[in-house]
């Protein structure tokens, strides 16, 4: 698919986007993890039974999981900053909605409303893209995704705190209040973004997924509930299945889908987003087991007696460390690549684990396990939006991020449900009161482990950056020439490499030539023949055009330095060369 740009030219992002992106990005992760302090008085302050209380939590996981791809769609048709601001805004009616509430009806709708904004992280990272000099972006994507982890581990103590002290509703007072200010700061700092996908929104292909998810994460999300043999959970998994495979089969049919599978199905993309649920599923098990093994009596013998705040405070660490990993994942992925970066990440989340199953004796511990894990999630999260940017098309970079982002739900809540299970089947009934069991603890952990192995051995088989014997190229690798198609949504030339059938040539060497001849960029054509070249300055260039079994060709061109890119298509000459 390609693309095109609006006729307004991008003012140059100033040096607070970054900060104010992932401020969004935090706020939005809040919703997610904002009531866990209360969760297990919710029956009594909603006046409802513990199977509907429930549906505070389950409903906004299905907003979110519904609104991650068709708000990145969205934003790649119509704008990503204005996307965002009308996800921060639908949050921020949402949180008003359930703080002037008791009943269960309208906290349902206002915490529905809640979920739709985890759609401003792929909007973000999509912003970022579209925006900022390639130096800058390995570092800001990596915080806008790792604010999806820092906003909910910073979101416990406050949240405990306030739950402790005040009123429950000010928690959605407070959640308001944030959405209102990311708003604002969106408004004065950060600019909307020139790129527009081509084509028209999808429409029955946004039904059908949101259809699709919603019958998968129902089941994950209610298993325990029903019972994982019933006939409701069986039967809602098959007919996600059906509906599922029916959706694939029209995107595959429409010209414009709202999930290009195709895409999707490229090794680097389809394992990129398996590892990202595995990371999910790890991601999510320590704020299952960390905070319930704090707040234990410690007349158990093994609980620690904290109070509830105290507990939120211990597992903080883990998104903070996770925020401070981004400069550090900048290092390495420049150096080594995002692909080594997740593996990396990948190696740490599993030594944390490993090494909690014998830190469970006391807060200190907790807090070692807490910043051990934010390092490795940190690392890996902040990778997979650099491994998905580097593998799509710059017009398909919200919605590709929104799956992925997507994808890392799925997988908490996957964790959800099977370690609610295990903790549930290795409790202790005291007086009618089911206590998690420490072998509970230890299961979830190897469970955790398990998830990490299995990541691991997915981002081993991605593919690696190829050497350079130029290393002043920076497209000598599918992940550089994502960048550089970045680049090029600002100015540059892009178009196609053909042959002389008119067929497209993938993987032809494009180089840059300024008028002094030297090499002012250089890039790979996609498998569709596409290439795109940043300039660095206006003036007559040459576009040289090279690949196996063709003879190159040479084209002059001049670039004005206007931010709309020049079209330029390449096509090779028919005489055949020895490779």
């Amino acid at each position: 698919m390609t693309h095109t740009t609006t006729d307004q030219p991008a003012r140059r992002p100033p040096g607070a986007i970054v900060p104010v992106l992932a401020f969004a990005g935090i706020v939005v992760a809040v919703m997610q993890t904002l009531l866990v302090p209360v969760i297990k008085d919710l029956p009594r302050l909603l006046s409802t039974v513990p199977s509907n209380a429930t549906w505070v939590l389950t409903s906004t996981l299905l907003s979110g999981a519904v609104a991650t791809p068709i708000m990145g769609r969205l934003g790649d048709l119509y704008g990503k900053r204005r996307m965002l601001l009308s996800s921060l805004a639908v949050m921020v009616v949402g949180a008003l909605v359930s703080a002037f509430t008791d009943a269960l009806l309208p906290m349902l709708a206002g915490r529905t409303l809640q979920g739709f904004a985890m759609g401003a992280i792929p909007l973000g990272i999509g912003l970022m893209r579209d925006m900022l000099p390639r130096e800058r972006l390995g570092s800001a994507m990596a915080l806008m995704s790792s604010s999806i982890g820092v906003g909910g581990g910073l979101a416990l103590p406050a949240a405990a705190l306030v739950a402790q002290h005040a009123d429950w509703h000010i928690l959605f007072f407070g959640a308001a209040g944030l959405g209102v200010l990311s708003i604002v700061l969106t408004l004065l700092v950060v600019p909307e973004s020139p790129a527009r996908a081509r084509g028209s929104f999808d429409l029955p292909g946004a039904l059908g997924l949101s259809a699709g998810l919603v019958l998968l994460l129902l089941p994950i999300t209610k298993g325990s509930d029903w019972g994982w043999a019933s006939g409701t959970t069986l039967g809602l998994f098959g007919a996600s299945v059906v509906v599922l495979v029916l959706w694939g089969l029209l995107e595959l049919r429409v010209a414009a889908p709202l999930v290009d599978l195709r895409t999707t199905a490229r090794r680097e993309v389809l394992l990129t987003n398996l590892a990202s649920i595995m990371v999910g599923v790890s991601f999510y098990v320590v704020s299952l087991v960390l905070p319930q093994l704090l707040q234990l009596p410690a007349a158990t013998g093994y609980g620690l007696g904290e109070s509830m705040v105290v507990a939120g405070l211990c597992v903080a660490p883990l998104g903070l460390t996770m925020m401070f990993t981004a400069p550090l994942y900048a290092r390495l992925s420049a150096r080594y690549g995002p692909k080594v970066t997740l593996i990396t990440g990948l190696l740490v989340i599993g030594i944390g684990y490993g090494g909690g199953l014998g830190l469970m004796d006391a807060a200190w511990q907790t807090v070692v396990t807490s910043v051990i894990l934010g390092a490795g999630i940190g690392l890996a999260y902040s990778s997979l939006p650099a491994l998905i940017v580097g593998a799509v098309p710059a017009s398909e970079t919200g919605a590709a991020n929104g799956l992925n982002t997507l994808m890392r739900s799925i997988g908490t809540s996957v964790s959800s449900a099977v370690i609610g299970m295990v903790l549930a089947n290795t409790a202790q009934h005291v007086n009618g009161i089911a206590i998690p069991t420490m072998h509970g603890f230890h299961v979830s952990f190897v469970i955790a482990t398990a998830a990490v192995a299995v990541g691991l051995l997915l981002a081993l088989f991605l593919p690696g950056q190829r050497p350079s014997a130029h290393p002043q190229l920076r497209a000598s690798s599918e992940e550089d020439a994502g960048l550089e198609r970045a680049e090029e949504v600002l100015r540059g030339f892009r178009g196609r490499v053909l042959d002389a059938g008119g067929a497209p040539v993938a993987r032809a060497k494009v180089t840059l030539i300024d008028r002094r001849g030297r090499q002012a960029g250089a890039t790979l054509s996609a498998e569709d023949g596409s290439y795109a070249l940043a300039v660095p300055a206006q003036g007559p260039y040459v576009v040289a055009a090279r690949a196996a079994g063709h003879a190159p060709l040479a084209s002059s061109a001049s670039h004005t330095g206007d931010v709309r890119p020049v079209d330029l298509d390449l096509s090779l000459p028919g005489e055949t060369v020895l490779a």
